[in-house]
């Protein structure tokens, strides 16, 4: 079985898709896939899906969604007998488990891709890393469960792979710029600013990228640009790295990429907000 939770949520056993179209089995399902091979109890999967006011008949309509669940992999598996769903969707003390290859899930793939890209810029591998960290990025449709309601747990899973995924990026992108890919990252990034017009990290990615593409007025200007913003949205000034990196600008001084090894310029995240 194969599980995409990166965007819409997918899944199919034998090239049949089991998503089912009611609501909380859908909940139910995104959870125990975002949970594969652990179990999820019945009290964390009661709280996805009503929160702490429970119906009386919470433990009654949970195992019919269970059983749903099963009905639908018992015909995607083409198999009558009923022991083979239950060994998929199985039961244990407590709660219920997902049984399945942890690759089958892009979510697991994508934290897998991350780490060995991180253990690559770790060793100064950058050509590796930025491979590795944008074969990660590619697991990704959209953003997390898009068409599944979120109750508590979902939410949190959810949160975390979001953050993931923005760190991934950036450091995909810091390999990038000690590539040498300037003219290329300047696109990406102006388009990544427009999503995140807080994000300091990535302002600052996108004023070295101008600068060293022989663009100084345009990277003053989107440090002015996003200094008004968090002035106006927040009351803040930028961080006292960006400032520097500004003035190293108005003085042309060559400048070493913006966070890139933290102990020269680490990032301030004071003032770090992360939108869209």
């Amino acid at each position: 079985m194969d599980v995409q939770v990166l965007g819409p949520l997918t899944a199919a056993a034998s090239g049949v898709s089991i998503v089912p179209t009611a609501a909380k089995p859908r909940q139910i399902l995104a959870l125990l896939a975002l949970n594969a091979n652990r179990i999820v109890s019945v009290p964390q999967l009661m709280e996805e899906l009503w929160g702490a006011e429970l119906p009386r008949s919470a433990a009654t309509t949970l195992q019919t969604y269970i059983l749903q669940l099963r009905r639908n992999l018992r015909a995607a598996l083409r198999d009558s007998r009923s022991d083979r769903a239950e060994q998929v969707l199985a039961t244990r003390h407590g709660g219920y488990v997902l049984e399945m290859p942890a690759a089958a899930v892009d979510a697991n793939e994508f934290d897998r891709l991350a780490t060995l890209g991180y253990a690559a810029y770790a060793a100064g591998d950058m050509a590796a890393a930025s491979a590795v960290l944008g074969a990660a990025l590619e697991q990704w449709r959209g953003p997390v469960l898009v068409d599944v309601r979120h109750g508590h747990h979902l939410s949190i899973e959810v949160t975390r792979l979001e953050e993931s995924r923005i760190g991934v990026l950036e450091r995909r992108i810091r390999a990038d710029l000690r590539l040498g890919r300037h003219h290329e990252l300047v696109g990406e990034l102006s388009a990544l600013i427009g999503h995140h017009p807080l994000d300091e990290s990535l302002h600052a990615h996108l004023i070295v990228a101008l600068y060293r593409a022989g663009r100084a007025p345009r990277a003053l200007a989107v440090y002015q640009k996003l200094r008004d913003t968090l002035v106006d949205e927040l009351g803040l000034e930028p961080s006292g790295q960006l400032q520097r990196l500004q003035q190293a600008i108005l003085c042309g001084t060559p400048v070493r990429d913006y966070g890139l090894e933290s102990a020269d310029l680490p990032l301030a995240r004071e003032s770090r907000v992360v939108v869209g």
